[in-house]
């Protein structure tokens, strides 16, 4: 009988040992209540209370926590209906708060989001909800925060997943995103064209302007040419003048011999020109060749003597060639 009585006792120790000792783990929180009340939070690590007496009231995770809104109709300003879902991260900063000031801390932060989430995206119309993403986040965030202070959640960002609007309008986007980019590719071909179209013009103008330069310094050269042509001519002629005053018929008979065949190879050279007819006997050219030859012997001592000295049987100042032409026949 004592045998029983003793365990029985054992046994209740341990119940009351148990009911006494309370170990909260690293980020939770235990709120104890006394009768009914709350008494006190219970921080990580070893805690005791009073069995019987205190309860545990909730155990509050102090970690980040991710709520997940379900996707839900949202009408834009445009009157465009699309579902639209998102996932709040939130971190409860009062845990006291968190338990007595609201019923279910989930499903009150799902409502508020999504009354927050109609009162934004109600006020921007398809494109700008579409395009401005960060903006509508910022936005959410701010309405929760202002709303969740009350029950001691610090809302941390709200970001939105995915927003689908109607399979029509999203035919339309794409359609217009087609034309979009065709535009773009007409645009930047006309622009490539038109590139290619100056700098070909560009080119061209360059060419003419360097074949003009061209001509004009061949232009230049010809003149130059025919300048100093006609002053050796000139030169050349006034040294004959020169010549024939100091009595040296040799030195006309070359300049008229030379003056000559000048003609007769210009006669023989013309591109339309197919018979050669001459106003003299062939003899008589003959008899003049000979006389010119004569004349370049005299003239540049081919014959061993030097230039100026007369070839035997012919004076110095006898004319070249036949003294009479004969008559044509």
């Amino acid at each position: 009988m004592n045998t029983l009585v003793f365990f029985g006792v054992a046994i209740v120790l341990i119940i009351v040992l148990m009911r006494t000792i309370k170990i909260v783990p690293q980020k939770q929180v235990k709120l104890i209540e006394r009768l009914g009340k709350y008494h006190r939070s219970a921080e990580a690590g070893l805690n005791t209370v009073v069995p019987f007496l205190d309860s545990v009231r909730a155990t509050i995770d102090l970690r980040e926590q991710i709520t997940k809104i379900e996707p839900q109709p949202v009408i834009t300003r445009d009157n465009v209906t699309m579902e639209v879902d998102a996932v709040i991260y939130y971190l409860i900063a009062d845990p006291v708060r968190a338990t007595y000031e609201v019923q279910n801390l989930a499903w009150g932060l799902e409502q508020l989001t999504l009354s927050a989430l109609r009162n934004v995206i109600g006020q921007l119309d398809l494109d700008h909800t579409l395009a401005s993403r960060d903006t509508t986040n910022s936005q959410l965030r701010a309405a929760l925060d202002t709303a969740t202070q009350q029950w001691g959640v610090k809302v941390m960002r709200i970001e939105l997943k995915n927003i689908t609007p109607p399979e029509e309008i999203r035919l339309t986007m794409e359609k217009q995103m087609t034309a979009e980019r065709t535009r773009r590719a007409v645009v930047t071909t006309a622009e490539g064209e038109k590139s290619s179209a100056i700098l070909r013009a560009e080119g061209q103008k360059q060419s003419q302007i360097l074949e003009a330069e061209g001509r004009r310094e061949a232009a230049f050269r010809d003149a130059e040419a025919r300048e100093r042509l006609a002053q050796a001519e000139a030169k050349a002629t006034e040294m004959v003048s020169q010549a024939v005053a100091r009595g040296d018929v040799a030195a006309l008979n070359y300049f008229v011999a030379q003056q000559y065949l000048k003609a007769l190879g210009q006669f023989a050279t013309a591109p339309n020109q197919k018979i050669l007819m001459l106003p003299i006997e062939a003899t008589g050219v003959l008899a003049s060749l000979g006389g010119i030859a004569e004349i370049a012997r005299e003239t540049f001592g081919l014959d061993g003597r030097g230039p100026g000295s007369s070839p035997p049987g012919r004076r110095a100042n006898s004319p070249a060639g036949p003294t009479t032409n004969p008559t044509p026949a």
